[in-house]
């Protein structure tokens, strides 16, 4: 079965909601962002000029302050003077974690205190004052002539502490080991003094740290050298008193490495030398005995009184060998050469008498002194048989005295280690000193203006979304679906002129507003079967919505297509509908509902081709009352006899109830939403009262609506909103 154009025309407006949804998720970011700019252009200028002008104010009315900056280099080692190692064995790598502490380190309490005393600054009048503390508005700095309590004097080292951590600014260079400390002041002079004085108590600060970092160490040395000296003084007494005990003199002790390997013992060395005396005595009596068998042997060729008498015996004969060649043995000199040559020969056998005595004499003195030494020998080889028996005692109380001393020692040389380590040089070091600074670092004009400019543009950002979360009203016709569940009939923009022009500018075919309100009767068409209702009313929550203007709007468009509207003003508190057909408002509405069956005479025909009006007429006593009757249906139903189209113009909805009474007697109810108007509680609240009387809700107009301020509607106010179904999209251009 074909589905008839009133079935297509509904099950359009029935998609209709998850259109504007699928269109409103399509709708990029920035256009809601500058939708949100426009609406509330003027609180961001008006921020961001009040933040501009206090910003130029603050910069003109600011004391000049000044900056000096010194800089210094932070080293990850020590510079060793010795080769000698502290307690604490540094990292030969970068150590980024060294550098952070550093530089908290740089920040500390201690450092402001140490240069607050350095300097003096608690009695410095002139260093309060480049802070902006004065003696007349700060009590404990005044002056009376006599010396300050000790209570004013800690306030003033407190509060000169406290002005030195909150002026002073550490930086460190980019990929280096430098770090800028810079101070803050009122006083060129005062900032760089204090500048250079931080750099110099930061290194001051440091050196004690490293000095007291080995204070625990060397007392712990220093009692354990104590103890060890009386060990080893203990070692050597046992060891002293055992040798007294044992006999045992030590001559020459044989160290390595601080161990005895070897000692040589007075017994030892006897013995070795009575060994030595031994063997030489030997061999002398060996030689000795070898002489005394021979007769003297070399003793006699070696004497040189009998090799003197041989050779003058030798020299004689050879004389008397000469004197036998010419004369004979009985000449006087032949024979007294031989009497010389007799002589010589007695002389060299007594001589070699008393040798060979000699020799024997000395072998026997050799013999019995080889056997006295030989005795001595053996004497001292049992004294030192029974020396080494004790020599291992000896030696076990000499390595325990070696250990001990060797442990002293070590010690003793970790304690001057850590003496000199700890006054090492510094690992920082100044680099560059503060100077006077020239001129003021603040105040920056552009500088200032640029932060007043961001903090205006920050400020006007949380005023803008405070505002906009406050604003419950909708903004957006994309909301209307999603925030009422009504379907959306269509968006009509602001006009800006009074009402007395609105009626001109609706007639007009070629209006925005026309055309807006034609887009309206174009989707009000399909929001039924059989086209636009025969009979429907306007509503909204409260006055001044635009729901008169609306009737009036929606009965011209109607009329203009040919078909006969009776306009009806039912809005009998305060009546509006006349005063844009330039009327009078006289019997009307309220007259029928009070009893006058006459038609024709509580209807007017207007300037507007197929459009009649009933003005409200006088207001009376309780509307209410009389719209509890059915004389509204009957009013409605004899209209339709006459005419194709009822339009109503029904009171709003909120603390009233003549909207819902009304909405009985009628086909369908528009549902006029202002802009940025009625809260979206509201607008429910008023529909829910619809809802409960039974009323059929046709769709809702949004009137009063700017579309720069949507996110979706940025082409103005004519095709920009869109025909029927249409809204939403960019039309092109004809």
């Amino acid at each position: 079965m074909a589905a008839s154009p009133s079935d297509e025309g509904s099950t359009l407006m029935d998609d209709q909601p998850d259109r504007q949804a699928r269109i409103r998720n399509e709708t990029p970011l920035i256009r809601e962002y500058w939708a949100i700019l426009l609406r509330q252009k003027w609180v961001v200028g008006g921020i961001i000029v009040l933040a501009l002008l206090a910003g130029l104010a603050m910069t003109l009315l600011a004391t000049p302050q000044y900056t000096a900056s010194s800089r210094i280099e932070i080293s990850r080692q020590d510079q060793q003077i010795t080769n000698v190692e502290g307690v604490d064995k540094g990292d030969r790598t970068f150590d980024q974690e060294f550098y952070d502490t550093q530089y908290e380190l740089l920040r500390t309490r201690a450092i402001a205190e140490r240069v607050a005393r350095e300097l003096r600054l608690a009695n410095n009048a002139e260093f309060f004052a480049a802070h902006g503390l004065e003696p007349d508005n700060t009590p404990f700095l005044a002056d009376n002539g006599a010396a300050p309590t000790r209570e004013d004097l800690a306030r003033r080292e407190k509060t000169a502490v406290g002005l030195l951590l909150g002026n002073i600014s550490i930086s460190p260079v980019s990929r280096s080991a430098l770090v800028d400390i810079s101070y803050t002041s009122g006083s060129p002079t005062i900032s760089a003094q204090v500048a250079n004085e931080w750099a110099r108590q930061f290194i001051a600060e440091s050196n004690d740290r490293r000095y007291e970092s080995t204070a625990d160490a060397r007392e712990f040395l220093e009692r354990r050298l104590a103890e060890l000296l009386e060990e080893v003084e203990e070692s050597e007494r046992k060891l002293v008193n055992y040798a007294n005990e044992n006999d045992i003199v030590i001559l020459d002790r044989v160290e390595q490495d601080g161990d005895t390997v070897g000692s040589t013992s007075l017994v030892s060395r006897n013995l070795d030398a009575m060994n030595q005396a031994l063997n030489e005595a030997t061999a002398q009596r060996v030689r000795l005995e070898s002489e005394a068998r021979t007769g003297g042997g070399a003793a006699t060729v070696n004497n040189s009184a009998l090799s003197n008498l041989r050779a003058r015996r030798a020299e004689l004969r050879a004389q008397y060998a000469e004197l036998m060649v010419q004369f004979e043995p009985g000449y006087p000199a032949a024979r007294n050469l031989q009497e010389q040559i007799s002589t010589l020969n007695q002389a060299i056998a007594q001589e070699e008498a008393r040798i060979r005595g000699g020799a024997g004499d000395d072998y026997r003195a050799a013999v019995e002194r080889e056997e006295t030494l030989r005795a001595r020998v053996n004497a001292l080889t049992g004294q030192l048989r029974n020396q080494e028996r004790a020599r291992i005692q000896y030696n076990l109380y000499q390595n325990e005295v070696d250990t001990n001393r060797q442990l002293y020692e070590s010690v003793l040389q970790r304690y001057r280690e850590i003496g000199v380590a700890s006054v090492g040089a510094s690992n920082i070091s100044i680099v560059d000193e503060a100077q006077v600074p020239g001129g003021p670092s603040s105040p920056n004009l552009p500088l200032n203006l640029l932060v007043s400019l961001f903090a205006g543009v920050a400020l006007a950002g949380i005023a803008v979304f405070l505002l906009e979360q406050l604003d419950e009203g909708i903004r957006d016709p994309a909301e209307i679906t999603p925030q009422t569940g009504l379907p959306l009939l269509g968006a009509i923009p602001t006009s800006g002129v009074e009402n007395e022009e609105i009626s001109e500018i609706i007639r007009d075919p070629k209006s925005d507003l026309s055309e807006a309100y034609l887009t309206v009767r174009s989707n009000l068409a399909m929001s039924t079967r059989h086209g636009v209702p025969k009979s429907f009313m306007v509503t909204s929550s409260r006055p001044a919505e635009g729901k008169s203007t609306t009737s009036y709007a929606l009965a011209s468009v109607i009329a203009r297509t040919g078909k006969r509207v009776a306009l009806v003003d039912a809005d009998m508190r305060s009546p509006s509908i006349h005063t844009l057909f330039d009327a009078k408002n006289e019997d009307g509405f309220s007259n029928y509902l009070t009893g006058t069956d006459d038609l024709r005479s509580l209807i007017h025909e207007t300037d507007i081709p197929n459009l009649w009006l009933m003005t409200a007429g006088r207001t009376p006593p309780s509307a209410a009352e009389l719209l509890s009757t059915d004389r509204a249906a009957e009013m409605v139903a004899k209209l339709l006899e006459q005419f194709d189209h009822v339009v109503v113009d029904a009171p709003p909805l909120l603390g009233l109830a003549d909207a819902p009474l009304i909405s009985s007697a009628i086909d369908g109810v528009v549902y006029v939403i202002e802009a940025r108007g009625v809260p979206v509680r509201g607008i429910n609240l008023s529909l829910e009262r619809l809802h409960d009387s039974n009323a059929n809700l046709l769709g809702a107009v949004m009137t009063k609506f700017s579309g720069k301020e949507s996110s979706q509607y940025g082409y103005g106010y004519g095709y920009g909103y869109g025909y029927g179904l249409n809204y939403g999209r960019e039309e092109k251009p004809a």
